[in-house]
């Protein structure tokens, strides 16, 4: 997706988009600066929103600490305890978030984000699922499906997975057996044997989603770690894929808006809040990336047979009883340095 940020400044040390006073700068995934996303809040405000976007979590976050200062951004459920306690956000005020009530109670009462007297840390927007991507005309009928497969020497050099702590760590300490949001030393020295057990079979760690597809569909990958919007694009073009329900569980995510503490754009900020929460954009969302949005309202403006072609279901309560949902992690600072050495070969 092309960054409507072209101007660069840095600051201490990070490469960090330059912000316009006058405009609200929305710092998110890529892919999230679709216009159909934000309809009404464009057509109220036609030339105020500045978007950036990031890799992955630990990019974000990395950034903002550092100095970069959006009015609003997009991490995911699992970072907000680490946002918070550097100090980053500011409660955001449900009385003025006008779909509220229609977001799951599922996602809408989640522990970390909850910031007392009717304010929150996070505005849960988009859900989904991790999982093994594969090539179904490239491995076998009867294939075992489990996210062993990304550990499989038979496809070594033809595997990919997701460069980032909250993602192949967790599914090494599944395999395992390990409890992936609160190890202790022994739990993490077997985490630690799975990802070097690993290495040698990966063509890759990336959070870029448009070369792992472009791989798939070429057969330079047989398979790879992604997200749902990845099976979905790939099915479009034609590509024989499937997006496996590992025995061990996919693992499901949440993501949502924060306001930071030095957010200029306050109002214009609860705008496109409630702008992404109204059932045309959920729809969109899910349409285009095979993603569920946070409102039953949006679920509502959705056939059920497409429903039925993404494997979605309406509520996420169903999908979070059969899954692994990604939460804090206790050990994420360790478990991260530990990933980087494994990565870099030592």
């Amino acid at each position: 997706m092309k960054k409507t940020l072209l101007t660069l400044t840095i600051a201490a040390g990070v490469a960090t988009p330059a912000l316009a006073e006058d405009k609200l700068s929305y710092f998110t995934w890529s892919g999230y600066e679709l216009p159909e996303f934000s309809q009404s809040f464009l057509k109220a405000h036609p030339d105020a929103l500045e978007t950036s976007v990031f890799g992955d979590d630990d990019d974000a976050f990395t950034k903002v600490k550092a100095g970069f200062h959006p009015d609003v951004a997009h991490p995911c459920y699992d970072k907000i305890a680490r946002w918070n306690k550097e100090g980053l956000l500011q409660p955001i005020d449900t009385t003025r978030i006008k779909n509220w009530n229609s977001i799951f109670p599922v996602l809408r009462e989640l522990p970390d984000i909850q910031a007392g007297d009717g304010k929150v840390w996070m505005v849960p927007w988009d859900w989904g699922n991790t999982s093994v991507l594969y090539r179904s005309d490239m491995v076998a009928p009867d294939a075992e499906q489990s996210w062993n497969m990304l550990w499989d020497p038979q496809y070594a050099g033809r595997l990919a997975t997701i460069d980032a702590v909250h993602d192949t760590p967790v599914v090494a300490a599944l395999l395992a057996g390990v409890s992936p949001f609160d190890m202790d030393a022994e739990g993490l020295k077997k985490v630690e044997e799975k990802l070097r057990e690993q290495r040698p079979v990966l063509s890759s760690y990336t959070t870029d989603m448009t070369s792992v597809e472009q791989s798939l569909a070429s057969g330079e990958l047989v398979a790879a770690m992604t997200w749902n919007a990845s099976a979905v694009a790939l099915k479009k073009q034609g590509v024989p894929v499937e997006f496996m329900n590992p025995k061990e569980g996919m693992l499901t995510w949440t993501c949502g808006f924060v306001l930071l503490k030095d957010a200029k754009n306050v109002d214009l900020a609860y705008d496109l809040i409630n702008s992404r929460l109204e059932p045309d954009s959920g729809k969109a969302l899910i349409e285009n990336y095979g993603y569920g949005a946070s409102t039953a309202t949006a679920f509502a403006e959705v056939p059920q047979e497409k429903l039925d072609e993404l494997k979605l279901p309406a509520d996420p309560q169903t999908m979070l009883s059969t899954t692994v949902f990604t939460g804090p992690m206790k050990q994420n600072d360790e478990l991260a340095k530990m990933f980087e050495r494994i990565k870099a070969g030592g």
